[in-house]
């Protein structure tokens, strides 16, 4: 069991991920670029463990405790004592080679790097550190709390060691494992995101209404929410900057990213996250 377990970004993925772990009797420290970000996570874990009490899904008692075992980052530095650090920053590439340079300079050298991209290559982040045995994906799905599925990824030179220590981790957060090879998008997203897309094409030639599509989609393929709704969820820039890393990965133009899509982006029209995407928040 790790000791004492890093999340690097404190957005809606990061904040869900420290709160599993710390439900999970983890301790965790979370670190943000952004100071006035991890305060906002804080605050949603606190939220988001209530919403849980009253659905009887953890005690109430318990949640005081659960918020102690959450402590601060003010850098990226005061992460050295961890034995595993997860980063779940933007879905920027350079951005996350840069932590990862980071990280391998401050970490213990037998400290694992996990990264919950849900696209980047993870050969790609392991090159640029010392320990590319130690470097593997560890992608949760949103919302983190909610979600059961985590995607493990294997990089190059992922060792099976690194992956024996995350499957026990995996287990001991009570979710249910998938593993994938390290290609763009590697599963999940590699058949949900064109999905996604296809849906906003759909859309965008007036084929049919976002209502319409959604509905169509969820009562006719069994899926919990529309994709269009499950793309405002995800937040649109995310969904175009995978799109962008599997037309890049693959050269294949199925992943082209629909020009509706790409306006809606520029426009800043992310989804939930900014109040309007395909539906108004």
């Amino acid at each position: 069991m790790f000791r004492l377990v890093g999340v690097v970004g404190a957005g809606q993925m990061g904040n869900g991920i420290a709160h599993v772990l710390a439900q999970h009797a983890y301790a965790v420290r979370l670190y943000d670029v952004a100071e006035a970000q991890v305060q906002k996570a804080l605050k949603t874990i606190e939220q988001n463990l209530g919403r849980q009490a009253k659905k009887g899904l953890v005690e109430a008692g318990q949640i005081p405790a659960i918020l102690r075992r959450i402590t601060v980052a003010k850098a990226v530095s005061d992460l050295a004592a961890c034995d595993l650090v997860i980063e779940a920053a933007t879905e920027d590439e350079a951005l996350k080679l840069d932590l990862f340079r980071h990280l391998d300079a401050d970490l213990n050298a037998e400290a694992i790097l996990a990264t919950n991209t849900s696209s980047i290559s993870i050969t790609r982040l392991a090159a640029v550190t010392r320990r590319p045995d130690k470097v593997i994906g560890l992608h949760f799905m949103y919302p983190a709390p909610v979600m059961q599925l985590v995607e493990v990824v294997h990089g190059m030179a992922t060792s099976e060691a690194t992956f024996g220590a995350i499957i026990a981790l995996v287990a001991s957060l009570e979710k249910t494992m998938v593993v994938a090879k390290d290609y763009p998008g590697f599963l999940v997203n590699r058949i949900l995101i064109p999905m996604i897309n296809e849906a906003i094409c759909v859309l965008h030639e007036g084929i049919a209404t976002a209502a319409d599509i959604d509905q169509g989609i969820k009562l006719g393929t069994n899926q919990p929410l529309g994709p269009l709704a499950l793309a405002d969820l995800i937040g649109l820039d995310t969904v175009l900057a995978i799109l962008n890393t599997l037309y890049e990965g693959f050269k294949d133009p199925k992943y082209r990213p629909c020009p509706l899509l790409v306006n809606m982006v520029a426009a800043g029209y992310l989804g939930k996250k900014s109040g309007r995407g395909f539906y108004t928040y």
